[in-house]
C-alpha cells in the first residue's frame, strides 16, 4: 500500500456535542450529521437503530422509509408542460412583440381595405415569438439532464445489515439507521457514521475537487486545537460521504442521511431547480418596461391631440397605432440573436462551445470571477516540486532513494508516488532501478503513515528506505544526516525539521520525510520492528502545479476589469500559494467555518474584501454567489466538479473547462476546449462587443424614435394635417431597421471594451431624454421650412390660401420631406453616437455599417422618386430641399457631437 500524505498536525482536540448547532444556512440533515460526528456508540444507536450492528429487521425498515425518505436524489418536482411552455413565453418582452403583432394585426389586415390586406408584418413578429420562447423553453428543460447525471452515477448495490444477515441490495433500498460494510472499491450510497475502520481512506474528490484521498476513522470525530464545532459536515473525519468512494481500507458504518437529505443529492436538487435570472435576463426584461412604460404615456397622447386637431377619430387610431410601433425597437430581438449568434461563431473558432446564447453578454458584463482552484487554475495533478536534504538544499540522494522506495512498493501507487517516478524520469535517474534489487517491503499500515522497502546492490550492500508523513517518519529516526554529517537528532534538531516542513506546508505543498538504514538485519525477519534508529536524510516537497496561461489569463482579465476570487475546498495555505503563484492577490481570507458562522447580511458586508475563500462545502460556494450578486456584481464561475455544478448555476455565467465531469460541463454556460487559458479573455471581449452592439441600437433607435415622437406631438398640436401617414411611418422604421442590421459587424472601441458593461434602464432613459429631443428640434426646423418656406414656394401658395387639391400636393410634399429628412438624420446620427469620439475620423465604424448605412440614405431618397413612392403617398423633392437637408444634417451632426461631449462629461460614459 502507497504513502498517504499529511500535513504536521496542530494539536487536536475531541469534539463533542449535546445541543443542536444554531449556525445560519445548515440544513437539518447537515445538523443530525454534525450530531452524530460527536455522538458516541450508544447514543447513536438509540437514535437511529436499536437493533445496533444486527441491522434493522423489515419492519424498522419501513418506519425509517417514511420518517426519513428513500435514497434517490434528483427527486425534483418538474414543471409540467404547459406551464413551462407559458413560463418561457411570457415576459415584458414578448409581451412587447405580441403588442407589436397585434398592432400589425389590425393596421394591415382588419383595417385595411380587401385589396391591401397583408399579414406579413404579424407573421414575421409572431415566429420571432416563437423562436425565442422555444429557446427558452429548450434551456429551461435542461436542468434535468443535468440532475439524471448525477442519479446515474449512484446506481449501484451495497452491503447491507438486515436481521444479523449481511445482505447485498440496491442502494436506494438503504434507509437511515441501516448498518453498512464497506470495502476497497464500493461507492458509498448514502452519507454515514464510521462506526468501524481498517485503513479507509476514501475519494472525496466528487464533492470537495480535491483528488487527494482522505483518512477516515471510527469514534467521535477529533479536530484541530481551538475547533468549537464542525461548521459543514464534510470537515468530519468519522462521516463518509454519498458519490465518494473507498479507495482502500474497510469500515462498518451507520446510515445518518438519505436521498435528498445527502450532501451529494442536495447538489442534485439544486440542479433540477430553475436558474436565478442572469444580468442579461434582469436588463432586458427592465429595457422592455421602459419602452412599455413610453409606449402608454406617448400613444394616448397623440391619440388624444391627433384625434381633436383632425376631427378624424379613426385616422387617429391608425396615426396612434403606427406611432406605438415606432416607439418600439421592432428589430431588436433580430439584432440580439444576430449579436449573439456571431459571437458564438466567433468564440467557437476559438474551440469555446457556448451552450446559450445570452452566456456571451453576461460573460462580457462580468465584473467578478470566482473560480475553483483544483483542475481550473491549476493542472490538478501533483508533481515533485523539490526534493531536499535536511539543510533545504536541492539534493538528488533524496530523490534517488524516494525513487527506489516509490519504484519497489508493490502497494497500489498513488498520486505521490507516480510523481516520484515522472521526476525522476525527467531528469534521467529511471535506469536507477538497474543497479539495485529488492529484498523485502514492508508495506504501508495507516497507523504508521509510512511504509520501507529494503534494497541491495550489485555488491550485497542493503539499504532500508523508509518514506511517510514526516512526524511519523522523524518517530523512527534516530540520526539526521545534515550535508554529509550524521548529527544525532535532539530535541532542537527535531524542531528544525519540523519547522522546515511547515514552512513548506505554509506555501502550499505536501511535504514527506525520507529516511534511510545501512545494513539492517537478515531479510527473514523484516518488520516494523525494524523501522528504527534510521537516519533521516531529506524532504519531498509535492505540489498541484498551475496551468501555464493561468497567470496570463489572471493579469488579462485583471486589466479588463474583472475581480478574481477563489472558491476551493482545499485548505487555506495550498489556497494561498496557488494565489501567490498565479497573481491574485489575498488581501482578504476567509474559510468555510467562518462563511457558516455568517448570516448573509454579515456575509454581504465582508464579501468585497475578501478575495479568497478555502474549505468551503458546494453550498457555500453558492452562498458566496449570491451574496456577490446581491452586491450587484456580475458573477462567472468557472469549475469542473460535481462539487462546482450549483455554483456554476447560481451564477450569472458559469464556465467548464476541458477535463471536467459530465455534470459540470452540463451545468456550463460555456464550455473551455482546450487547456489554454486565455481564452477567458477573449470571451469577455467578445461578450463586451457583444454588449456594445446591441446597446448602440436599442439607445440609438430609442432615442430616435422618442425625438420622432416628440415631433409628432407638436405636429399633431400645431399642424394642420398629420405629419407622415401610418404607413409611411411603417416604412421609414423598416429602412432605417434594415440599415441597423449591420450593427452586429460593428467595431467596438478599444476603450469601451475596457471595464465591464451592464444593462442598465435608467441609462436608456437618460440617453432618450438628452439625445431625443435633440433630433425633434431639426424636425421642428424642418417643419417651419417646408410649411413656410419650400413648401409655398413649390405649391405656389400657403397652406391656408391653397385649394384642397393644392393643399392634398403641399401635405404629400410635406410628408416626403419629413420622410426623407428623417431618414437622413436617423441614419447618419449612429455613426455619430456609436462612439464617444468624433465620427468619421476620431471612430470608424465597420465598413458594413457604412455600406448598409449609405444604401439605406440613397434607397430611401430615391423611393421618393419612384412610382412606389408614389403608392405610398410621397413626391418627388425640390433641389432646393436638398440644399437645405445637408445645411440641416451637418448641422444637427454638430450639435449632437457637442451635446455628446456634455453627456459623457456628466454621466461618465456614452453607451
Amino acid at each position: 500500500m502507497s504513502i498517504m500524505n499529511a500535513r504536521i498536525p496542530a494539536p487536536r482536540t475531541r469534539i463533542t456535542r449535546t445541543t443542536r448547532s444554531t449556525t445560519p444556512h445548515r440544513s437539518e440533515a447537515e445538523n443530525r450529521l454534525i450530531d452524530a460526528a460527536g455522538w458516541d456508540l450508544t447514543r447513536l444507536f438509540v437514535t437511529y437503530n436499536a437493533a445496533a450492528y444486527d441491522g434493522h429487521d423489515a419492519a424498522a425498515v419501513e418506519v425509517m422509509r417514511a420518517r426519513y425518505g428513500e435514497n434517490t436524489v434528483a427527486q425534483t418536482t418538474h414543471l409540467s408542460i404547459l406551464k413551462g411552455i407559458v413560463e418561457a413565453f411570457i415576459n415584458p418582452f414578448t409581451v412587447v412583440l405580441f403588442v407589436l403583432a397585434a398592432i400589425s394585426f389590425v393596421t394591415d389586415y382588419l383595417a385595411a381595405a380587401p385589396a391591401d390586406k397583408n399579414l406579413t408584418g404579424s407573421v414575421v413578429i409572431v415566429t420571432l415569438v416563437l423562436l425565442s420562447g422555444i429557446l427558452r423553453f429548450v434551456q429551461e428543460t435542461r436542468s434535468a439532464t443535468a440532475a439524471a447525471s448525477l442519479g446515474k452515477m449512484v446506481q449501484t448495490t451495497i452491503a447491507v445489515m438486515r436481521n444479523s444477515d449481511t445482505v447485498e441490495l440496491p442502494i436506494d433500498q438503504v434507509v437511515v439507521g441501516d448498518v453498512i460494510k464497506l470495502a476497497a472499491g464500493d461507492m458509498v450510497p448514502a452519507d454515514m457514521r464510521v462506526l468501524k475502520a481498517k485503513d479507509l481512506f476514501v475519494s472525496q474528490s466528487s464533492l470537495t475537487g480535491e483528488a487527494e484521498p482522505v483518512e477516515k476513522r471510527a469514534g467521535v470525530h477529533v479536530g484541530q486545537a481551538g475547533e468549537r464545532e464542525l461548521s459543514t459536515p464534510l470537515d468530519a473525519d468519522n462521516l463518509v460521504f454519498m458519490g465518494s468512494n473507498v479507495v482502500s481500507g474497510s469500515a462498518t458504518a451507520l446510515v445518518i442521511a438519505v436521498g435528498a437529505d445527502t450532501t451529494f443529492g442536495q447538489i442534485a436538487k439544486s440542479l433540477g431547480d430553475k436558474k436565478p435570472p442572469t444580468a442579461f435576463e434582469r436588463g432586458v426584461n427592465r429595457t422592455s418596461w421602459v419602452l412599455i412604460r413610453f409606449m402608454l404615456v406617448m400613444v394616448p397622447v397623440v391619440l388624444f391631440l391627433t384625434g381633436i386637431t383632425k376631427h378624424d377619430w379613426m385616422g387617429a387610431v391608425l396615426f396612434a397605432l403606427s406611432v406605438a410601433v415606432g416607439m418600439t425597437p421592432e428589430m431588436l430581438p433580430a439584432i440580439v440573436s444576430a449579436n449573439l449568434a456571431k459571437g458564438a461563431v466567433a468564440m467557437a473558432r476559438r474551440h469555446v462551445i457556448v451552450k446559450k446564447l445570452d452566456a456571451i453578454q453576461n460573460f462580457g458584463g462580468m465584473d467578478t470571477l470566482c473560480t475553483d482552484k483544483t483542475g481550473t487554475l491549476t493542472q490538478d495533478r501533483i508533481v515533485l516540486e523539490y526534493s531536499l536534504n535536511v539543510a533545504g538544499h536541492p539534493d538528488d540522494r533524496v530523490l534517488r532513494h524516494a525513487f527506489l522506495n516509490s519504484y519497489y512498493q508493490t502497494g497500489l501507487k498513488n498520486l505521490l508516488d507516480e510523481a516520484i517516478i515522472d521526476h525522476a524520469d525527467d531528469v534521467e535517474l529511471d535506469g536507477l532501478d538497474r543497479g539495485f534489487y529488492k529484498v523485502d517491503e514492508i508495506p504501508f499500515d495507516f497507523n504508521r503513515r509510512r511504509m520501507s522497502v529494503v534494497v541491495a546492490d550489485e555488491s550485497g550492500k542493503r539499504q532500508m528506505i523508509t518514506k511517510g508523513a514526516i512526524e511519523e517518519v522523524l518517530a523512527v529516526c534516530s540520526h539526521v544526516d545534515i550535508d554529509g554529517e550524521i548529527r544525532v537528532l535532539d530535541e532542537q534538531l527535531d524542531e528544525k525539521v519540523l519547522a522546515t516542513a511547515r514552512r513548506y506546508n505554509n506555501e502550499g505543498m505536501r511535504v514527506l520525510g525520507v529516511a534511510q538504514k545501512t545494513n539492517p538485519r537478515p531479510p527473514a525477519a523484516f518488520s516494523a520492528e525494524d523501522e528504527s534508529d534510521m537516519v533521516l536524510i531529506g524532504f519531498l516537497a509535492f505540489l498541484d502545479p498551475p496551468k501555464e496561461t493561468t497567470a496570463a489569463a489572471v493579469d488579462a482579465l485583471h486589466q479588463y476589469g474583472v475581480d478574481i476570487k477563489v472558491l476551493t475546498g482545499d485548505n487555506a495555505a495550498v489556497a494561498r500559494a496557488v494565489c501567490r503563484e498565479v497573481g491574485i492577490g489575498v488581501s482578504g481570507m476567509l474559510t468555510g467555518n467562518q462563511v457558516a458562522d455568517m448570516t448573509d447580511d454579515q456575509l454581504d458586508a465582508v464579501i468585497a474584501d475578501t478575495d479568497v475563500f478555502a474549505k468551503l462545502s458546494p453550498a457555500q460556494k453558492v452562498r458566496i454567489i449570491a451574496a456577490l450578486r446581491r452586491a450587484g456584481h456580475v458573477v462567472g464561475y468557472m469549475g469542473d466538479g460535481i462539487n462546482d455544478a450549483a455554483a456554476m448555476k447560481e451564477s450569472d455565467v458559469g464556465i467548464s473547462v476541458d477535463t471536467a465531469v459530465d455534470v459540470a460541463k452540463e451545468s456550463a454556460d460555456i464550455i473551455l476546449l482546450e487547456k489554454d487559458l486565455m481564452v477567458l479573455e477573449r470571451g469577455v471581449i467578445e461578450g463586451r462587443r457583444v454588449y456594445g452592439n446591441t446597446i448602440k441600437y436599442i439607445k440609438m433607435t430609442a432615442s430616435s424614435n422618442f425625438g420622432n415622437m416628440l415631433s409628432v406631438l407638436f405636429a399633431s398640436a400645431f399642424l394642420p394635417f398629420l405629419p407622415m401617414l401610418p404607413l409611411q411611418i411603417l416604412v421609414l422604421n423598416l429602412i432605417y431597421d434594415i440599415s441597423c442590421t449591420s450593427l452586429p459587424w460593428d467595431s467596438v472601441d478599444d476603450d469601451f471594451l475596457r471595464r465591464p458593461r451592464n444593462w442598465e434602464a435608467a441609462s436608456i432613459v437618460r440617453f432618450m431624454l438628452w439625445f431625443g429631443p435633440t433630433s425633434s428640434v431639426f424636425d421642428i426646423a424642418t417643419y417651419l421650412l417646408m410649411l413656410w418656406v419650400i413648401g409655398p414656394a413649390v405649391i405656389g401658395s400657403t397652406w391656408a390660401a391653397a385649394t384642397p387639391a393644392a393643399q392634398l400636393a403641399f401635405a404629400t410634399l410635406f410628408h416626403a420631406a419629413w420622410f426623407v429628412e428623417s431618414l437622413w438624420t436617423q441614419t447618419l446620427v449612429v455613426h455619430n453616437l456609436r462612439s464617444v469620439r468624433v465620427p468619421f475620423v476620431g471612430s470608424r465604424a465597420s465598413w458594413q455599417v457604412y455600406l448598409l448605412t449609405g444604401a439605406t440614405i440613397l434607397g430611401g431618397t430615391v423611393l421618393t422618386f419612384t412610382p412606389l413612392g408614389r403608392l405610398l403617398g410621397l413626391t418627388a423633392l425640390p433641389p432646393v430641399f436638398f440644399g437645405v437637408l445637408v445645411a440641416i444634417s451637418v448641422l444637427y451632426m454638430v450639435l449632437v457631437t457637442a451635446v455628446k461631449r456634455v453627456f459623457v462629461r456628466r454621466f461618465g460614459d456614452l453607451l
